[in-house]
This record gives structure tokens, C-alpha cells and sequence, in this order.
């Protein structure tokens, strides 16, 4: 910028002029949105300097304003820089606030994560307390529009649940704003196909009522009810002999494990593949027990968690390569849900995550739901492959801080 005035008024106003720069203060909660107010000159002084500058008849010297901060005297700036912040100018300045989602009205800087206009299908959902659950809430919370697949069996309970307003609270957004559930699908991941459903199966009594819920029924049924999604969310499994040692595992319930943890991902992934728009993505949920010993944690299910994570390497690659979909998988830590009381020692689980991960403090379902939500953003958009470790650090660890073997050490506690 550069002003030009005579000599006289040049030493009578210039001599009390400083700029002060402000710096702009930048912190990330989650979203941030850039306010910035911008130079306003009052109108008394657009009059005085208009009619300086007629007063000037062309005798003009040049000066550029680094020039003149420098020949300042500090005693006349600081009493001209009250009057001239309060009345004459309003100096620059940035102001940052988290936002919950992006503003209508106002342009958005920062990195946000909006999902608007995607479709979302979460295969896995039976109630308001597990991972499938925190998933959709915080896809909705980023603005998709939301899906869910919930086993058969449990498809009254959780539909009626939902209509009575049982789950309300737990729907409540960032934003004040119930999560919407578009539609509810039966679905049973076991099974690829009608052709594949055993008779005990057809003609059991939890399955009465319900139709088009192998997988490839279901992926048939979002197309023509939407014809496509952007999203597919992959949060059930399932092991029947989970409590026993896999020395005393059958094969039967190997498998089973297998089937309903593992292949049940490939097969989902299979049939939605033609009806997720290009550049989508796909997410699965697995368990630290698939390359560390969980005992406890048998049935076959710490190998169906590590046949989860070599194909989601695997499908990273061939999703990829035939529609740009990323493939990635969230390693979450233990939670309270009600699927993982069944493996009975789920607080215990919890409480030795507390006292041996880097950080301590429980881990909620939301990190696991926001990790989700980035994955299926254009922020993640050259990740794929990948095991996502949701579990406050604990994967890192290679001993129990908490065993007596280290009571002597001087092992850092959280300050609260």
C-alpha cells in the first residue's frame, strides 16, 4: 500500500501512525470457521482525508507504510492508537469458533467433514449402544443420509424400539437434532442368497414375517428403493463358541465364525460393490485379538478378525482398482455394548485398557463413529487398506504397566 501527502501534513498526521499486525489465532476442535472483520474507515474520516487530498494541488511524496512504522515515535502512536481503533478504523482480526457442521450462510474454511447428499448402509445395527450405532450417528451428524441392516431376530424389537421413541435420547446430534433413520432393512450376513438358507432357518420362528434379507436380496432392495450409496459400513459379527479355547473349538463353530466375522464382509462388499457411486467407501470393525493373545476371546473369532483385516487389504485393492472405492478397517478398543457382554469379561477388558493404554480413560463409541466418518470423507481420501487403531493407544503397548513386576518403576500417571 502506498499513500501519498505533502510534507506538512505528512509530519502533522503520520508522524502518530503505527500498524500493529494482529496474529491470527488458529485452534482445531473439530471443524473451524474463519470470521474475519475487515478495515472500515468512518465517514469523518473519508471527509477529513477527502479533503486533504484536494488540499494537496499535486505536490505528492511517496512513502510505503513499512517506511512509516519505522520513523514512529512510540509515545504519539499509543495515544493516537485508542482514538484511532475506536472511532476511525476497525484493524483486522480472525476469530475461530468450532463449528457442528457447516453454516448455510457463511463460506467455510478449515478442513469440515460434510457428508451431505451421501447414502450411507450400516450392516449390524440391533440397538443404541454399539459401534454400528455411533457410526451412523456421527455419518448423520456430517449430514449423510442414513440406512441400517439389522439381523432378523432382533428386527421387531429394534424397529418398535425406534417408533416408541425408546432410543431418542440416544439419537440427540451435535446439533440438537434427532438422527433420522431413512430405513430399516432385515438383514442375516450368513447367508449370500434364497438358495443358501437351510429349511430350519426358513421355517424358524424368528424369521417369521420378514423377506429378502440374504444379502443379495438386501443389496437388490437399496437399489431399487435408492439406486445407489456412497457409504457401506460393515459392524456385526458373530462367534457361537466364542467362551471356549480354540484347542477345544469345533469346526463347525470355526467356521461359523468365520462366516458370520469375516466372509460376511467379502460377500457384503460383493453385492453392494454396483451400487456404490465411485469414490465411496467402505469401513469394517475389528479387534486387536487378531495379532496379540486375548485369552478368553476364542471360538475362532481372533482368527476371523485376522482373515477381516488381510481382505480388507486385499478387497482395498480390487474395490479400488474397479471403482476407486477406499477399504479400510477400524480396530476398535472394548466396549460396554451388549454384543460383547457375551463374551463375559468385557469389564474386565475395559478396565485393563484404562490402566495399560498411553491414554487413560475409557474409550466412547462416538472416537469410534468420528474415525468412521473421516474414512468416509474426502479428507481420507488417499487412505485405504489400512487398520485404523481406535483404542487410546493401546495396540502400542507391549507389557501391562499395571503388573507388580513394574511397582517400582516411575510409570507416568494422568494428571486430572
Amino acid at each position: 500500500m502506498v499513500l501519498k501527502f505533502t510534507g506538512g501534513l505528512f509530519k502533522s498526521l503520520f508522524s502518530l501512525v503505527r500498524l500493529q499486525l494482529s496474529d491470527m489465532a488458529t485452534t482445531a476442535a473439530s471443524s473451524l470457521q474463519m470470521a474475519t472483520a475487515r478495515p472500515c474507515i468512518s465517514s469523518s474520516s473519508r471527509r477529513a482525508f477527502g479533503s486533504s487530498s484536494k488540499m494537496l494541488n499535486g505536490n505528492f511524496k511517496v512513502a510505503s507504510w513499512s517506511k512509516l512504522s519505522s520513523t514512529c515515535h512510540t509515545s504519539s502512536v499509543q495515544s493516537f492508537q485508542r482514538c484511532f481503533t475506536s472511532s476511525s478504523m476497525k484493524m483486522d482480526k480472525f476469530v475461530t469458533r468450532a463449528m457442528a457442521g457447516a453454516s448455510e450462510n457463511k463460506p467455510v474454511s478449515g478442513l469440515p467433514i460434510d457428508l451431505k447428499g451421501k447414502r450411507a448402509f450400516i450392516a449390524g445395527v440391533a440397538d443404541d449402544n454399539g459401534y454400528g450405532w455411533a457410526i451412523a450417528k456421527s455419518l448423520a451428524a456430517a449430514g449423510a443420509e442414513i440406512l441400517v441392516g439389522t439381523w432378523v431376530p432382533a428386527l421387531n424389537i429394534f424397529e418398535s424400539s425406534l417408533r416408541r421413541g425408546k432410543f431418542d435420547e440416544s439419537r440427540v446430534l451435535p446439533d440438537g437434532s434427532l438422527m433420522e433413520i431413512t430405513k430399516v432393512y432385515p438383514l442375516d450376513a450368513v447367508f449370500d442368497n434364497p438358495e443358501d438358507v437351510p429349511e430350519e432357518i426358513k421355517t424358524n420362528k424368528r424369521y417369521a414375517g420378514s423377506s429378502n434379507w440374504t444379502v443379495q436380496e438386501a443389496a437388490e432392495c437399496v437399489k431399487n428403493d435408492f439406486g445407489s450409496i456412497d457409504i457401506l459400513v460393515h459392524s456385526l459379527a458373530n462367534g457361537p463358541e466364542v467362551v471356549k479355547p480354540l484347542l477345544e473349538t469345533s469346526r463347525k463353530g470355526y467356521l461359523a465364525a468365520i462366516s458370520a466375522s469375516s466372509y460376511s464382509y467379502v460377500s457384503l462388499l460383493k453385492h453392494f460393490l454396483p451400487i456404490i457411486n465411485p469414490g465411496g467407501s467402505s469401513i469394517s470393525l475389528t479387534y486387536i485379538a487378531s495379532e496379540r493373545i486375548i485369552p478368553g476371546y476364542g471360538g475362532g473369532m481372533s482368527s476371523a478378525k485376522a482373515a477381516l483385516e488381510s481382505d480388507t487389504r486385499v478387497l482395498a485393492f480390487e474395490a479400488g482398482r474397479r471403482k476407486g472405492i477406499r477399504v479400510n478397517t477400524i480396530s476398535a478398543g472394548p466396549l460396554r455394548s451388549r454384543a460383547a457382554k457375551a463374551i463375559g469379561f468385557i469389564d474386565m477388558m475395559i478396565d485393563y485398557s484404562s490402566a495399560n493404554a498411553p491414554l487413560e480413560k475409557e474409550l466412547s463409541a462416538d472416537e469410534v463413529g468420528n474415525t468412521a466418518a473421516f474414512l468416509a470423507s474426502p479428507l481420507a481420501s488417499a487412505i485405504t487398506g489400512g487398520v485404523i487403531y481406535v483404542d487410546n493407544g493401546l495396540n502400542a503397548m507391549g507389557v501391562g504397566v499395571d503388573s507388580p513386576i513394574f511397582e517400582n518403576l516411575n510409570i507416568p500417571k494422568a494428571q486430572h
